[in-house]
């Protein structure tokens, strides 16, 4: 484990399986949960940790991935399309591979690793979405986790989007089973998916304002009496820290 430097000049331990210098440090979090405003309770508020993502990684990469992103490469260069152009970035970390992609390519990369002999990812086992509020122009994310049943193996394709344009193309034409995944994604992150069928809440009511599980969402809660002791919403509690 290697050690980067905080902006208070305080030394952290890098994140697990990242190269000294190799990742992207995007914010530095203090306190347990990094709240802020006096929401950390847990006694934790001297902890500063870096938030860093892990940068590319370098041939060869090891076990199967070598294999799949030069078939990946490979499939893209004979339809006309520069690898280069689609995949952003190759990342090896903790033992597994994500191919970080461009979100006007993603359909045909999907499209690709699902029909070619050599690669076979029938299989979409769902989006998940994430908020990086310190990633500047690429604060939404949004995770496909890819399996091929005919080879038993599994990666991950990875699209960003900035925060003022929070448009990806949707996947449900390559994986219908992406449909209710993308809609949650949608509901919780406010990732627009272009071209769903019925792109809706699926979770909150049609008329719930914002989307919570960014960062940004407020905490909220619900005003609980406990023998006359009123018990704040957590983003209004006191810190002990």
């Amino acid at each position: 484990m290697t050690d980067q430097t905080a902006e208070n000049g305080n030394n952290v331990p890098a994140p697990r399986g990242a190269a000294a210098g190799a990742g992207e440090v995007i914010g530095v979090r203090k306190g347990m949960f990094g709240a802020a405003g006096g929401g950390d309770t847990s006694g934790y508020g001297g902890l500063v940790r870096v938030v860093a993502l892990p940068g590319p990684s370098t041939r060869p990469y090891g076990s199967y991935f070598d294999e799949v992103a030069d078939e990946l490469e490979g499939a893209l260069e004979e339809q006309g399309l520069v690898p280069a152009n689609a995949i952003e970035k190759t990342v090896v970390d903790r033992g597994e591979l994500t191919f970080h992609i461009a979100r006007e390519h993603l359909v045909r990369v999907a499209r690709t690793l699902r029909d070619d002999p050599a690669l076979r990812f029938e299989l979409c086992t769902g989006v998940s979405g994430v908020h990086f509020p310190g990633d500047k122009g690429r604060e939404l994310h949004a995770v496909y986790h890819l399996r091929s049943l005919t080879h038993g193996r599994l990666i991950r394709l990875e699209v960003s989007a900035p925060d003022d344009d929070r448009h990806i193309p949707s996947l449900v034409a390559v994986y219908p089973t992406n449909d209710w995944h993308e809609r949650e994604t949608y509901d919780f992150f406010g990732l627009i998916f272009d071209g769903h069928p019925a792109l809706t809440r699926i979770m909150m009511p049609d008329d719930w304002q914002g989307f919570p599980q960014r960062k940004d969402y407020p905490l909220g809660g619900i005003p609980v009496e406990y023998k006359g002791a009123q018990i704040p919403a957590p983003d209004q509690r006191r810190s002990y820290s």
